[in-house]
C-alpha cells in the first residue's frame, strides 16, 4: 500500500482526534458496529474520556495522509498470569481500504505496544458472522480461548446497564 503510516494516536492532536471520531463513527454505522452512528455526546466526550482512561491507547492508519484505520485498546490484567494484557476493543479499516493488510499492520503496532508494557496476551471479541474480521484475526494468530477443551471455548456475554 502506497504511503501507509501506522502510528499510536496522540489524543491531544486535533488531527488524530478528528480521525479517531470519524473512523469510529463509520464503524458504528456499519452493520458489524450496530448500524447506528455515534451520538453527539460521544463525539464530543470520547477523546477526553480516552485520554483520562489509564492504559487506553489507539492506533491509527493513514494512507496518503487520509485516515483509513483505527484500533482502540485498553490495558487490563490477567489474574492467572499476574501480568497486564491488552484488550482490543474496536477495529475498523475504512471500506475502500479493506483487503490491503492494513489491519495486520495495526495489530502489529498494538502487539509492539503490548510487549513494551510487559503484557502476556492480547484479547478481542468478534461477531460470529464477521468472516473477514475473523479471517484477519486468525491470520494474525488469534484463536478461540479455552482452558480445557472438554469445557469448551469462552463466550463473550454482556449485560446492559
Amino acid at each position: 500500500m502506497k504511503n501507509l503510516e501506522i502510528i499510536q494516536a496522540d489524543y491531544s492532536d486535533p488531527a488524530h482526534s478528528t480521525a479517531l471520531i470519524m473512523l469510529l463513527d463509520e464503524y458504528a454505522r456499519d452493520p458489524m458496529g450496530g448500524g447506528q452512528g455515534l451520538s453527539e455526546q460521544v463525539k464530543s466526550d470520547l477523546i477526553d474520556t480516552l485520554a483520562d482512561t489509564p492504559g487506553a491507547f489507539s492506533v491509527l492508519a493513514f494512507v496518503d495522509q487520509k485516515p483509513t484505520g483505527l484500533v482502540n485498546c485498553f490495558q487490563s490484567l490477567s489474574t492467572f498470569k499476574c501480568k497486564p494484557l491488552i484488550n482490543i476493543h474496536d477495529v475498523i479499516v475504512s471500506g475502500s481500504f479493506r483487503g490491503h493488510n492494513i489491519s495486520q499492520g495495526m495489530l502489529e503496532a498494538v502487539e509492539a505496544i503490548a510487549r513494551q508494557r510487559g503484557c502476556c496476551k492480547l484479547t478481542l471479541e468478534v461477531l460470529d458472522g464477521n468472516e473477514p474480521a475473523k479471517n484477519a484475526y486468525i491470520k494474525f494468530g488469534f484463536s478461540g480461548y479455552e482452558l480445557d477443551p472438554r469445557q469448551g471455548k469462552a463466550l463473550f456475554w454482556e449485560k446492559e446497564l
